[in-house]
């Protein structure tokens, strides 16, 4: 939850940065979306009982070359959009959800690709005694994702265009509380958008080259936040994670990551203590370490102040198992000045969530 409502604050101040005093223009779309509740984990096949529908609009700004970024980027176009779900099931109910989006364009701006984050709002939580077979969303307020890739074609009619193509729903709230199993969405989507001035799309071109070097970097970070184990009703406890890594710059989009870190996960105490007491089999005696520490690479792809970030770590101190050794890291940083940068990042093993990580870190 603090996830994407800080994920929706950055994503606000990178559009408010890429202002003009002349904006570009704007426009809206609004789809329909049917489809199916992916089968990704066997414990919720009594939660797939339809096909869930819904719709979803946007209102997107364009962007005209300005800044450097947009050129790179093939002027995308950001926005904010709201959904509305039904997921065809009574004890998954319906799901509301308000996002902050980007639209990226390819083959001559005929094919559209959104990423949309931010929070959703559900109608039927968990409730042990109310709503207890609902073991997807443990909370009512959630972080959700949502990526859709469109055959999109604009002013066909007038200022009327089409656009349709495939989607995928994801809503999580990543372990801040059990039960947390998740839903996804896969979908096909129709519907049409409208522009709102009327203008012709103008873009600025100065043919930039993606070299560009840096020297290597020392980074810094600390992570923190609260999460709880998979046994419902372990309580919540807060993490802390210290971070050293180098990055190397590669061109002006990426750069790359090596480094290690040390996870304090207060968690696992109480975690390891159920064990040994619930499953003496497991020969697990309550007395294991509860940290970790890992070494990771990874890479980050630069947007304005805003980066991507992606790296695959291993533990080399794994006192007791908890999901494997291999884990993984994804989310976004933002860059408020040169050397210092906050991150909004999950944390997760395969495809099953620990942590939401709040990060503040220096670039040395």
């Amino acid at each position: 939850m603090q996830r994407t409502c800080l994920l929706i604050l950055l994503l606000s101040l990178n559009a408010m940065l890429t202002a003009q005093e002349k904006m570009p223009p704007s426009f809206l779309d609004v789809s329909y979306f049917t489809g199916n509740i992916a089968r990704h984990n066997d414990d919720i096949l009594h939660l797939i009982t339809d096909h869930p529908e819904g719709v979803i609009v946007g209102w997107n700004r364009k962007t005209n070359g300005e800044k450097e970024w947009e050129q790179l980027y093939g002027y995308p176009d950001y926005g904010f959009s709201f959904s509305y779900q039904d997921l065809k099931n009574e004890f998954l109910g319906e799901n509301y959800a308000l996002y902050a989006h980007y639209n990226f364009y390819f083959f001559n701006r005929n094919l559209m690709m959104r990423i949309g984050q931010g929070l959703a709002l559900t109608t039927e939580p968990y409730d042990k005694a109310e709503n207890f077979r609902n073991i997807a969303f443990g909370t009512r307020l959630m972080s959700s994702t949502y990526f859709m890739l469109n055959y999109k074609r604009e002013r066909i009619f007038d200022r009327f265009g089409l656009q349709a193509g495939i989607s995928l729903i994801h809503y999580s709230n990543a372990n801040v509380k059990a039960p947390n199993t998740s839903i996804n969405s896969l979908l096909l989507n129709v519907g049409v958008n409208y522009d709102l001035d009327g203008e012709v799309d103008r873009y600025r071109n100065d043919s930039l080259s993606l070299k560009y070097s840096e020297p290597i970097h020392l980074n810094l970070a600390f992570r923190t936040g609260v999460n709880e184990s998979d046994v419902i009703d372990s309580g919540q406890y807060a993490f802390y994670i210290l971070s050293a890594y180098a990055d190397k710059r590669i061109n002006r989009k990426s750069g790359v990551h090596l480094g290690s870190e040390i996870f304090f996960s207060n968690f696992l105490k109480e975690f390891i203590r159920y064990r040994a007491i619930s499953f003496p089999e497991d020969e697990i005696t309550g007395d294991e370490d509860y940290k970790r520490v890992g070494v990771f690479a990874g890479h980050e792809l630069y947007i304005n102040r805003l980066s991507w970030l992606a790296q695959v770590g291993y533990y080399l101190y794994y006192p007791v198992e908890f999901e494997g050794r291999m884990y993984l890291r994804t989310g976004l940083k933002f860059y408020p000045g040169k050397n210092w940068f906050t991150s909004l990042t999950l944390k997760a093993h395969a495809a099953k969530a620990e942590a939401v990580e709040i990060g503040i870190g220096y670039r040395l």
